[in-house]
């Protein structure tokens, strides 16, 4: 096996670089399977040289004695044959562990060159500048839009005139409703609205007008009384003109 040399193996260039150690490791399991077979026909041969012996062991001893020595020949040529073997699985096993390495070597290599192309252009200063380029562009920036501004301040709306506005938008849509709904009274006396729990006012419309007006609840009850006995009286009086007819 000393045959086998690196040179041999990586030798080339190109296509067959690449296919060196795969040509060189078929070519050696090609050889351990040459190799196995002839194990195999040699423990065979072993045994059959074995049996002869024993069968002339006492019959013929001369016989006997020359199957030993077969026996004995196919026995170092088998422990020579295992040895190869062996010599050829760690060849075998020594190629695919070079390739892996020469593989990732060549997958670092390439990696290497691309960071390299990556960062050829870039330094800490260049890095350094740049972003303090950045920061100097936001803050102008943010100068102009400040600048760009500047004219609306003082323009604020008035809060409170914008509240009055709203209530007389609110008050015009309300009185349009109810002109429209034909909830307004259409008399000029007052007509009271019904009650709402225990509120100590009542809500009352004027005909011509729509807006709404608070007055005492003690105050109707008076006049409510004042007008039951006037029409009261009247009815007595009534009853007493038609008597005296």
């Amino acid at each position: 096996m000393s045959g086998w040399g690196w040179g041999s193996i990586w030798g080339g260039s190109g296509k067959n670089s690449k296919d060196g150690p795969k040509n060189a490791i078929l070519g050696l399991r090609s050889t351990l399977e040459m190799l196995t077979k002839r194990e195999k026909h040699l423990q065979n041969q072993m045994d059959e040289q074995d049996n002869i012996a024993r069968k002339n062991v006492n019959a013929n001893k001369g016989i006997a004695k020359a199957a030993l020595r077969r026996k004995k020949n196919y026995e170092h040529q088998l422990e020579q044959t295992q040895a190869q073997m062996l010599t050829v699985e760690r060849e075998i096993s020594s190629i695919e562990t070079a390739n892996i390495n020469k593989e990732t070597l060549d997958a670092m290599k390439n990696a290497q060159q691309a960071m390299k192309k990556i960062h050829g252009g870039l330094t800490i200063d260049k890095v350094d500048q740049t972003m303090e380029d950045l920061r100097e562009q936001h803050a102008i920036g943010e100068e102009i839009a400040e600048a760009l501004t500047q004219g609306n301040v003082g323009n604020s709306v008035d809060e409170d005139e914008l509240d009055d506005e709203l209530n007389e938008l609110q008050q015009e849509e309300l009185d349009t409703k109810m002109l429209k709904t034909g909830t307004v009274p259409v008399s000029d006396q007052v007509q009271r609205m019904p009650s709402v729990g225990n509120q100590e006012s009542k809500l009352f419309f004027i005909y011509g007008s729509t807006r709404m007006f608070s007055a005492d609840t003690q105050t109707v009850k008076g006049k409510a009384q004042q007008v039951e006995e006037d029409d009261e009286e009247e009815e007595l009086r009534k009853l007493q003109a038609e008597m005296a007819m």
